[in-house]
């Protein structure tokens, strides 16, 4: 398995197969192909030869030193493999060499998953615990628009 920048054809491959790494196309329509065109440097892919097995598209803030993480994606039939963690610390390496010190990555309280995931890498949840129990930053994403917001030092 080897990580790579996203090329055009490896974006169009995970647009296509979407479903695949998703479950849905709940957030197809957020993959804006700016990701690849003007955050390219920030945005990679573990590929088994030709196929994208999982992507991460992120990018360095203009704000403060954190490499931030918008995406992270795997193919059902890859994932319980590394495959996300792998993608992080390559991700974390580059963010660090761009003179970052910490990693940010958001998701709604409703993604089990994602928390999970994030969780098991290390990163720790910021904000107060919800209803369930879960740390979340209020009104994050506008008002009554709950997130996790995640944050690792690098």
């Amino acid at each position: 398995m080897e990580i790579t920048l996203c090329t055009k054809s490896d974006f169009d491959q995970i647009i296509t197969d979407f479903v695949d790494f998703w479950g849905d196309e709940r957030t197809k329509s957020l993959h804006n192909p700016i990701l690849l065109y003007e955050f390219g440097n920030s945005a990679f892919v573990a590929k088994e030869g030709d196929k994208v097995a999982g992507y991460l598209f992120g990018f360095i803030s203009q704000t403060e030193p954190v490499g931030y993480i918008k995406f992270i994606g795997v193919r059902q039939s890859y994932q319980k493999r590394g495959i996300g963690k792998r993608l992080y610390e390559h991700f974390a390496r580059f963010a660090k060499g761009k003179g970052c010190k910490e990693l940010k990555a958001i998701t709604s309280p409703s993604n089990k998953v994602s928390i999970a995931f994030h969780k098991s890498i290390g990163m720790k949840l910021s904000g107060e615990p919800n209803e369930e129990g879960i740390p979340v930053v209020r009104d994050y994403s506008g008002p009554g628009i709950d997130r996790v917001v995640f944050k690792k030092k690098i």
